[in-house]
């Protein structure tokens, strides 16, 4: 049989995707859900308190904002650290790199024993993705892509926070190294 793929609206607003494959007796049901709610994708959004250029994450909101002007932001859906390896502070951009190779660091490089060492910039098994932003304080953290999208808007990183390619992408043209990002809780 074909591949069908049907939509359904929801009453949020977002789409249902379903893709249906049948082979012979057997029947495969995957679901896509994407932008079921209005916060799920980037938005220009009220926001004050800091100055333009400042990037601040509200980790419990899954959310970055980078502020563009006074009283206003540009808000992206973010995944960020899991239980015990959240974290809070101020730090800077120090590096910006597209489609960056990547090494686990040993305190986690279990959790990736299926992967090479060095993981390149653009395989599709690069948790980087399409370009990270590293965070001063030792370059154990970064604002970065994914090649997991459906991570975005969890608790689900070893720390870093996780971005959709083409958010990660916006928001790299907007900052330079240097800008200030502050990570509330």
């Amino acid at each position: 049989m074909p591949l069908k793929s049907i939509g359904i609206e929801m009453s949020s607003g977002g789409i249902l995707s379903t893709r249906i494959l049948s082979i012979g007796a057997f029947v495969f049901l995957g679901v896509l859900v994407f932008a079921v709610s209005p916060g799920a994708a980037r938005e220009t959004v009220r926001f004050k308190g800091y100055s333009a250029g400042t990037i601040v994450i509200k980790t419990n909101e899954r959310r970055l904002y980078y502020v563009t002007s006074d009283g206003e932001a540009i808000r992206y859906p973010v995944g960020v650290g899991k239980a015990g390896q959240a974290w809070a502070g101020r730090a800077t951009i120090d590096g910006k790199y597209i489609s960056p190779a990547w090494q686990a660091p040993e305190s986690i490089r279990k959790d990736y024993a299926k992967l090479p060492p060095i993981v390149p910039g653009g395989s599709p098994s690069n948790p980087m993705g399409a370009a990270a932003m590293t965070l001063s304080g030792g370059g154990q953290y970064a604002i970065h892509g994914t090649n997991n999208p459906g991570s975005i808007g969890g608790f689900v990183s070893h720390g870093c926070i996780r971005m959709y390619n083409q958010d990660i992408m916006d928001l790299y043209a907007r900052v330079s190294v240097g800008t200030e990002v502050v990570v509330l809780r």
